[in-house]
């Protein structure tokens, strides 16, 4: 298999007029880590407006699951365009729907049956998960991780704790959210041993009841099965069964975000089934439609009964978005959570390889399909280089591999799922080629 051609110097003169036509009337708030203007895409393969070829490993951050412009997607949707666009399913009824919220229920991370609220987007589905455990238990309180990332819409962002700049400004945000360490065990808390991280975790949570945040009062803990924008932090196995334990002596529900690990990004279709836990709710986005705007509150039916309208939304559950999804997770479950695993396991023993070359690769880490490398300035004190890091990306970008960051320091890898050993082999090529010209 040939690596990425690329034939202008990037961007390309057809890209650089668009994006000064962009910095003319885009909100300054956006953020693009390289110049890349997209024409076109094609499974695991990115083409820009100049011609030039991208090896992507990014999936539109963590969407095209299936692979970009899966043609089967693409007929669910012109066959559903050709009968209708919209026809709100909160106030009627069509089967699309239906039979996308049986698909979710088919594919449910807990035993009990499960009731699905959908949605447009990530937040919007941590917006319904955190409405649904306040109204349920009735209680003011929630408790997140530092480090997290769950959208930032003003209640979603109370929660989100991975970049300052993602709060800054925007206080007061949902009170009574209180934040806790999240068991990383590369950078453990000053003093705790990586194997005890859990210990204090947990520790710290019952020392956060017995201090500012009574059990009693606490409607769920929201947390991400393995963190996504604070830098693909994989928490240890017995992490989650001992939190959920805490959880339990007191009536408090486990969310889980799987927008970014869910739907077989890891290799199970969501990542919390690696850590043998049930959560209460889950919330779903990303990789379920293939880049149409789709989300999902999906709870076990003890937990989401509420009264007739005590949430409701105009285009949750859409129909174009709908039939993407349900064609999706047929896709998911014919092979590509199984490939995720399969590959996701050659993926981390190439870039594990990659890090025995350079010792500015402090961590190698993740699971199936969702993996990072961490750039460090001393591999004794991992003390963060992300100025390297943003160096090897741009490199990387030069020789037509697309990546991003996460984190302070580390750059992830979340391609397609249809991804071969062929092109993982192209893209460790390139990264060691990127990481020499970082380095000088």
């Amino acid at each position: 298999m040939n690596r990425p051609q690329i034939k202008t110097e990037l961007p390309g003169p057809k890209a650089k007029e668009i994006i000064e036509r962009d910095a003319k009337v885009m909100s300054t708030s956006l953020s693009r880590d390289v110049p890349l203007v997209v024409e076109r895409t094609q499974d695991v393969w990115i083409y820009d407006v100049d011609g030039n070829e991208f090896l992507d490993m990014t999936s539109g951050v963590g969407v095209t699951n299936v692979g970009h412009t899966n043609p089967k997607v693409v007929e669910a949707i012109k066959n559903q365009v050709e009968k209708f666009l919209h026809f709100a399913g909160t106030d009627f009824y069509y089967e699309p729907q239906v039979t996308l919220a049986e698909s979710l229920n088919d594919i449910r991370p807990f035993e009990e049956p499960g009731r699905v609220f959908f949605t447009n987007s990530g937040t919007e589905s941590v917006e319904a998960c955190i409405k649904l455990a306040r109204y349920k238990t009735r209680r003011p309180l929630y408790i997140g991780f530092l480090g997290g990332f769950h959208g930032r819409s003003m209640g979603s962002l109370s929660f989100t704790s991975s970049k300052v700049i993602q709060r800054r400004y925007f206080s007061p945000m949902m009170p009574q959210v209180v934040h806790i360490p999240f068991p990383d065990t590369y950078r453990p808390p000053e003093g705790v041993m990586p194997e005890k991280v859990t210990d204090f975790v947990i520790w710290y949570l019952n020392r956060m009841f017995e201090t500012v945040a009574p059990p009693e009062d606490i409607a769920a803990v929201l947390v991400e099965p393995i963190q996504g924008e604070g830098g693909y932090i994989v928490p240890p196995k017995d992490f989650f069964p001992r939190l959920k334990q805490e959880l339990d002596k007191h009536g408090i529900y486990l969310i889980v975000d799987e927008v970014q690990s869910g739907m077989g990004r890891t290799g199970k279709m969501f990542a919390i089934e690696h850590f043998g836990v049930e959560p209460d709710i889950v919330s779903i986005a990303k990789g379920i439609a293939s880049g149409m705007p789709m989300g999902a509150c999906l709870a076990k039916s003890s937990v989401m009964d509420w009264e007739e309208s005590a949430h409701s939304n105009t285009y949750g559950g859409n129909p174009v978005a709908a039939v993407a999804a349900i064609e999706t997770i047929k896709l998911l479950k014919s092979g590509l959570v199984e490939n995720a695993a399969k590959i996701g396991d050659y993926f981390i023993n190439q870039l594990r390889e990659l890090q025995k070359k350079y010792e500015v690769i402090g961590d190698v880490r993740g699971i199936g399909l969702m993996l990072a490398i961490d750039f460090v300035k001393d591999p004794v004190k991992r003390d963060y280089n992300y100025e390297l890091r943003n160096k090897v990306i741009q490199e990387a970008f030069k020789r037509g591999l697309v990546c991003l960051a996460a984190g302070k320091s580390a750059i992830r890898f979340a391609p397609p799922l249809t991804l071969k050993e062929e092109h993982v082999d192209i893209a460790i090529e390139i990264l060691d080629e990127s990481i020499k010209a970082a380095l000088g």
